[in-house]
Order: C-alpha cells, then structure tokens, then sequence
C-alpha cells in the first residue's frame, strides 16, 4: 500500500466495529502483525489511538470489515507520513488533562469507551483510549468513570514528577464536559444513584478535598479526549489534531546545521 489514496481522517463517523459483522478475514495472521505494529506507531502518534484500540479489540477473530479499518489507517499514515508528536520547552509548573466517554458506544457489549489526554505545561505527556469493563447505567456514571481514570493517572504522573525534584503546587485541572460529574465530584452528600460508584465518586472527591484536583466544566465542542473515543469529521479531528501537537516538523532553512 505504499503507493494508495491516502485518507483525511483513519476511521469514519459510522457506528463501532463489531464482533459478529462481516466475513472472516482471509488471513488473521496478517491482521494480527499488523495491528500490533500500529499500536507502535501510537507511541507517537495520539492521533490514531482511538481507532486502534477499537481494531485491537477483535484481533481474536478478525472479519474482513476488521481488516478494512485496518487498511485505513494506513491509508491515513501514508498521507500524514511526516507528521508526529512534537514536545517543546515549556513551564512544568500546572498538569492539565481532558475526558470524555462515549456512553454505551459498542455494539456487541453496550459498554463505553473513555479516553484522556494529560498536558504538562503546553506539552501531551499522557493520553489513553480504552473501552470499560463494566455496563453503565447512565451518561453521568460512564464520564465519571473517565474522570477516575484520568485522576488515577494525574496522581502517578504528580509522584513520578516529584521523584525527579519536580514538584507541582496547583492542582491538576481536569476538563469535563458533564455537568453531572463536576457536581458530583465536590458535593459530599450521598444519593441512592450513586451508589454503585461510590469508591469511585470518594476517590476523586478525596484528591478535590486534598487540592490536587480540580474538576472543571468544558464546551463540548472544545472537548479534545473526542479524539480518543469516536470518530470524528475530517475538520474537527484535524483541529484537535492540532491541539496535541502532532504536526508537521517546522520549516527548515536551507543550510542550516
């Protein structure tokens, strides 16, 4: 494929994968090699972790629908070869991180796919696209869900930074857009909902109590962790492309060394 049409995007806005859609892939050895080369290439390239994680997810028994999303990604690689995650000198001073989750989003299981990106300073350090191991009864407890997994994280990242001397006074900034989830993250009060979180709804509202944490609301439309749990139209995936910092290297001059 070193010569096709490349893609703007490497997966459509159409409904998830399945594991009962399409017919058995002609060669799941190959399907295997190469999604598990793909998940390499996330090391630097964010951009195609969604979809990856998503194609990942039935390499057990690959169908050639699988393989076909496989074939995209490359298809979007080939036109963006030159692009990758780019890091430049900045303040190590705030920890700032966004979720979201796409509420029952598979269509074998009906669970829901959560994703996160953790900035230090103005630099993309962390990001995560997984789908969740358990049913969701709502839209409030699947985010909230996220949220934990982005604090767990925020808190791994606060210890690894203060062993290397770097310690990080404010509070790490969590970005959501679901109302629901902020209210719940600082109200101390019980409700009979909730219940079935509850270790979940203590563990974040401790690091809130504590000042490691802020929960904070966020327009949907600016949410960039969509990248990390659906498919997205070729403009908005470009935008938040962008926002995490996977671009083309900067112009050279010529000559210079």
């Amino acid at each position: 494929m070193s010569s096709c049409k490349s893609t703007f995007t490497p997966v459509d806005t159409k409904p998830k994968l399945g594991v009962a859609t399409g017919s058995p892939s002609e060669d799941p050895t190959r399907n295997r090699s190469l999604a598990r080369a793909l998940q390499y290439v996330t090391f630097t390239r964010p951009d195609i972790t969604y979809v990856v994680q998503q194609v990942c997810l039935f390499m057990h028994d690959p169908k050639i629908e699988h393989m076909n999303a496989l074939k995209r990604i490359i298809r979007y690689i080939q036109g963006t070869l030159d692009y990758g995650l780019h890091l430049y000198p900045s303040s190590t001073s705030t920890l700032v991180s966004y979720t979201d989750a796409d509420w029952g989003g598979c269509p074998d299981t009906i669970w829901s796919t959560s994703g996160y990106c953790m900035f230090l300073g103005n630099n993309l350090v962390s990001w995560s696209a997984k789908r969740q191991s358990t049913l969701s009864r709502s839209s409030a407890e699947v985010e909230y869900r996220g949220v934990v997994n982005v604090v767990s994280e925020s808190y791994w990242l606060r210890n690894i930074l203060l062993e290397l001397y770097c310690l990080i006074q404010k509070a790490t900034l969590v970005y959501c857009d679901n109302v629901s989830v902020i209210y719940r993250s600082g109200n101390p009060v019980q409700h009979q909902r909730t219940k079935h979180i509850e270790m979940n709804i203590h563990f974040v509202r401790e690091k809130v109590a504590r000042g490691q944490v802020r929960v904070c609301h966020f327009l949907s439309r600016y949410q960039i962790a969509d990248i990390f749990t659906k498919g997205l139209p070729s403009v908005l995936f470009e935008d938040f492309r962008d926002s995490l910092s996977v671009q083309r290297p900067p112009a050279m001059t010529v000559g210079v060394c």
